[in-house]
């Protein structure tokens, strides 16, 4: 009889820890599929120039660290990306990933941006890490990091 219990216990165990896998697996899947329409509506908003739009994605204690390694704080990153005289085509992000990792995530990737900056034409190839944090329910960036590349760079294998 005992015996009996002890291997109904474990099958209930087994069950349950498998059920709860099975809803972490889901509940990531949903964070993947949430980030990656963030991501997809704050790049129609970088394009677009849509102000409340990239505010809304950025969290208040937001950093970038550019190419160059300079650090710019949110209020910069804003006045500069929806700048007047910058000017993004629409671009394809390449190579895209998300990672979750709970109420954190990485999303990464590589674009070709082209576009005009005071009247001036530009190309640039980069890839790029952004880093988002699920606060009051709420995803948004805390931080990007842009490394520049050349522009003959193969895509992944």
């Amino acid at each position: 009889m005992r015996s009996r219990v002890t291997r109904l216990t474990v099958s209930v165990l087994a069950g349950l820890s498998a059920l709860l896998f099975a809803c972490g697996a889901f509940a990531q899947q949903d964070a993947v599929k949430e980030l990656t329409a963030i991501a997809n509506a704050w790049d129609r908003a970088i394009v677009s120039r849509d102000v409340a739009g990239v505010e809304a994605n950025i969290a208040p204690d937001f950093q970038q660290i550019r190419g160059s390694g300079r650090i710019v704080g949110r209020e910069q990153f804003i006045r500069d990306i929806t700048a007047p005289e910058l000017k993004i085509d629409p671009y394809v992000v390449e190579d895209f990933s998300v990672r979750v990792f709970g109420d954190a995530a990485l999303l990464y990737g590589r674009i070709r941006m082209t576009g005009t900056s005071s009247g001036e034409r530009f190309a640039e190839h980069f890839r790029y890490i952004d880093v988002y944090a699920k606060r009051n329910g709420k995803w948004q960036v805390v931080s990007i990091q842009i490394t520049p590349m050349p522009a003959d760079v193969p895509k992944k294998p």
